[in-house]
């Protein structure tokens, strides 16, 4: 199986960095491919504009959804999202490592999205179950403050934890036709020895990884 990493943290030694790195092994060691996009180390651009165009269909007047695509017909995309296509179409399976910051994904990720999911590549005239990238699996695998998840629900103090993640996994991910499954949430804030059992769990998890997306698809 095909399985690229985009990885949305500053900071390699980080939590996310380590959590990244051993999704890395565990993968490998069970015979799959392994791709990482560190979007940071990268430095990619998070703002859409004009220069994602090497050509523009009307310089005059931008729109941006009609110079994707345009651009996806004519092979006019700039090269940094040329290369992220490519790797969103080898993937059989997405993993999204990053943390949760202001109860979202960091701005970098969603700049990745504005300009590598775009019109007639990730979507478009499909979406939802008809998406273009139907058949492809996802999983998002994010850290966030709370010393576990008893803070969340719908008596916590943050709310539903569901909420904080349906923009991406229900309205990016699922609206291009991908598979959304189950996400891999760290209590950053844990105690050692809770922060363990998550790293094994996850472990696990990942070494099965392939039946799991096979009953997800």
């Amino acid at each position: 199986m095909n399985v690229l990493i985009v990885f949305a943290h500053p900071d390699g030694q980080s939590l996310n960095g380590a959590l990244k790195d051993i999704t890395v092994g565990i993968l490998e060691q069970n015979g799959h491919k392994v791709e990482v996009s560190d979007l940071y180390k990268k430095k990619f651009k998070a703002i859409a504009d004009q220069d994602d165009f090497l050509v523009l269909k009307n310089p005059n007047r931008f729109n941006y959804i009609s110079e994707q695509y345009h651009a996806l017909k004519n092979n006019t995309f700039a090269a940094d999202i040329v290369e992220e296509q490519r790797l969103v179409t080898w993937a059989d399976l997405i993993i999204f490592q990053y943390p949760m910051w202001w109860t979202d994904a960091p701005a970098i990720l969603k700049g990745w999205f504005d300009r590598v999911f775009s019109y007639s590549f990730a979507y478009g005239p499909g979406r939802y179950e008809d998406g273009n990238l139907k058949g492809k699996a996802a999983i998002i695998s994010l850290t966030h403050g709370a010393e576990d998840l008893s803070e969340y629900g719908e008596n916590g103090i943050k709310g539903k934890v569901e909420e904080r993640l349906f923009n991406i996994q229900h309205e990016k991910l699922y609206f291009c036709g991908m598979t959304v499954l189950e996400p891999f949430l760290f209590p950053a804030g844990a105690d050692e020895e809770t922060r363990l059992q998550h790293i094994q769990a996850w472990e696990k998890r990942l070494a099965g990884l392939k039946d799991e997306i096979l009953v997800g698809l």
